[in-house]
């Protein structure tokens, strides 16, 4: 489940909190709300799951909090191109066989080279079935076994499908073919590789907790963990050693607030940046900030789904799910909610990708219709469905209210539950939900790995299968033009409308902003953490 699991989704969103802004964090100066020429505060409505690269998943904040400190081999940058960071290069011949060439400077920052040998080690640790992380679905890899058991034999130092060729140089193998891009996006951008020569010392189960990971002290990125709450703030010092040049900004917290206190940390400065992919601003907030003097206010790009996934072993009947989608009037939440900030589109791809087809229409607000498809169903309105929703977007929980209340009138009773990150995860393991809604960010240049996985039927979030759509998904991974793979995507979307085991509420353009004392940042969808060391307070 990746960009929600794994990415994605963005996204994807805190609790609220009981207790101001200038209170959060622990004690000691890193952790201060105060405004500082030494200190940035990046503000974000996500909650922390955690900090161990090893067993956390792979949301967005998690996977910024510790790829700050242990980079990945590659990131996409605003401008949706792949940018290095621990490697220079990753190349193929066959779609099989993908050559990872590390940069020859890239160093822990004990002055250890990282190796090959970090990445192998790493790629192990994680197909460990000790550790049990599934999320980073390793089985698409020669020795490693399958979707339902996607581990290495237990206590394994080598895999067929990981060959570290030199000091400098690995390469992964897979089972089948997958496009570059999809190797790109969905493996190499969320592989943080790890130090061997400080962990390997510990056994699988002690990876699991250790302790070293809420403080280390060999890092391969800019900045090193200091002090953590899950629900209130992430605290980092820079990496002076940092290969790439140390960061400008001594100190840097992510700051962890509920959506409703954004406004008020831009305008006294205690919040620096606030990102379109993990700031939820409440639309209600769009024109303050706008008019606040001391920042840069930007729109990301529309990329991020709010997408509704409905559980289809529980609400089985697709004219029930039909009757779901065309009983909402989404462009008047897009309009009222969002200021038009967005989009509507069908299935997951926006117009923001390469493989986006236009001439899919969105169906279109039609209550009637719904009512008709509910009577075909044998719809007798005493089912009452479950919808779990994150509490620390405020603005899609006023859009679920609405959405709630349209159902209503057709004869949809809803209950509404509003949980925090951390626990609509936990939910999204079970089958304990109807429709979840989730902000999920499917990379345009490459949506496979997560539209293939939430339409992989039993054991993912819509329990959702279908042959045509599968073959569509997989043939996008050896088609040869822009324009083949968009006809394949389009096969999926339209097959969205049909059978509906997902929908988009709508498409985000989140509002961004960051402060006019930095320099530097670059505040979009992607890439804002990529040259992080260059940013730089104006004194």
């Amino acid at each position: 489940m990746r960009k929600i699991i794994r990415k994605a989704i963005s996204l994807f969103l805190a609790s609220a909190m009981v207790f101001a802004l200038v209170g959060c964090g622990g004690s000691g100066e890193e952790n201060s709300a105060q405004v500082s020429d030494h200190i940035v505060n990046v503000g974000v409505t996500d909650s922390l799951g955690g900090v161990n690269p090893f067993v956390m998943d792979q949301t967005n904040i998690n996977k910024y909090a510790a790829g700050l400190q242990f980079l990945p081999l590659i990131e996409l940058d605003s401008e949706l191109n792949f940018q290095p960071m621990l490697a220079d290069s990753i190349t193929t011949e066959d779609n099989i066989h993908f050559t990872v060439h590390l940069d020859e400077n890239a160093n822990w920052s004990d002055g250890t080279p990282v190796t090959a040998q970090d990445v192998e080690f790493t790629f192990l640790k994680l197909a460990s079935p000790v550790i049990a992380n599934s999320t980073m679905m390793l089985y698409r890899f020669e020795g490693v076994g399958d979707e339902d058991y996607p581990f290495v034999a237990e206590g394994a130092t080598s895999v067929a499908g990981v060959t570290v060729m030199d000091e400098k140089t690995i390469q992964f193998t897979t089972k089948e073919p997958i496009a570059l891009t999809t190797f790109q996006s969905a493996y190499a951008s969320y592989l943080l590789t790890l130090p061997k020569h400080i962990l390997e010392q510990y056994s699988d189960e002690e990876l699991m907790t250790l302790d070293w990971f809420n403080h280390p002290d060999v890092v391969s990125g800019p900045y090193m963990l200091t002090d953590y709450d899950v629900n209130h703030y992430i605290s980092y010092t820079a990496n002076t050693n940092y290969w790439k040049g140390a960061p400008k900004i001594e100190k840097l917290n992510i700051k962890i607030v509920d959506s409703s206190q954004v406004y008020a940390g831009l305008k006294s400065g205690e919040i620096d940046v606030a990102l379109p992919s993990m700031t939820a601003i409440p639309q209600d907030d769009y024109e303050n900030i706008e008019a606040l003097e001391n920042v840069n206010v930007v729109y990301g790009s529309p990329v991020t789904n709010q997408s509704v996934f409905i559980q289809t072993e529980n609400v089985t009947d697709a004219r029930i799910r039909q009757a779901l989608l065309y009983a909402i009037d989404r462009e008047q939440i897009l309009n009222q909610l969002m200021k038009d900030h967005g989009e509507i589109v069908d299935g997951f791809l926006s117009s923001a990708g390469p493989f986006y087809d236009e001439s899919i229409t969105p169906i279109s607000y039609d209550p009637q219709k719904a009512k008709e498809l509910l009577d075909e169903a044998g719809w007798d309105g005493s089912t009452t469905l479950r919808f779990y929703v994150n509490s620390g977007d405020g603005t899609f929980v006023k859009a679920a209210q609405v959405m709630m209340a349209q159902w209503a009138e057709v004869g949809i009773k809803v209950e509404l539950q509003t949980v925090d990150l951390a626990t609509l995860m936990t939910t999204a393991g079970t089958k304990e939900y109807d429709l979840m809604a989730v902000q999920y960010t499917y990379v345009p240049l490459d949506p496979y790995p997560d539209v293939a996985w939430l339409l992989s039927g039993a054991g993912s979030w819509t329990g959702y299968y279908n042959d045509e759509v599968n073959t569509a998904l997989e043939a996008t991974q050896t088609a040869a033009s822009v324009e083949e793979i968009k006809a394949l995507y389009s096969i999926v979307d339209k097959k969205m409308q049909e059978d509906v085991p997902m929908f988009s509420a709508y498409i985000i353009s989140g509002q961004g902003a960051v402060s006019k004392r930095l320099t530097g940042v670059n505040v979009d969808v992607y890439g804002f953490f990529n040259n992080v060391h260059e940013w730089e307070i104006i004194k």
